[in-house]
């Protein structure tokens, strides 16, 4: 499966298990968990990504993100799991 079967290249957004998907979401999760993790993020830095990641999860949560990978990082995996 390729990119544009989940979502074609004229479609923003898409509907998982109830809940609307904007494409680029995974992405912006990635960046926003580098800049979670990263020690020498500021702490306003590292307070915006997580106010991202956690309007995200729905979202990654009905993708079925967490039920194929899991996060490395043992405190965000916690944070994550907590929220």
């Amino acid at each position: 499966m390729k990119a544009q079967d989940v979502l074609p290249d004229d479609v923003n957004q898409g509907e998982f298990q109830g809940v609307m998907v904007r494409k680029g979401t995974v992405g912006a999760f990635l960046a926003n968990a580098r800049a979670w993790c990263d020690a020498a993020a500021t702490p306003e830095h590292r307070e915006a990504a997580g106010r991202d990641i956690a309007q995200a999860l729905p979202a990654l949560r009905a993708l079925g993100l967490f039920e194929v990978l899991q996060l490395r990082d043992p405190a965000l995996r916690a944070w994550v799991e907590a929220h």
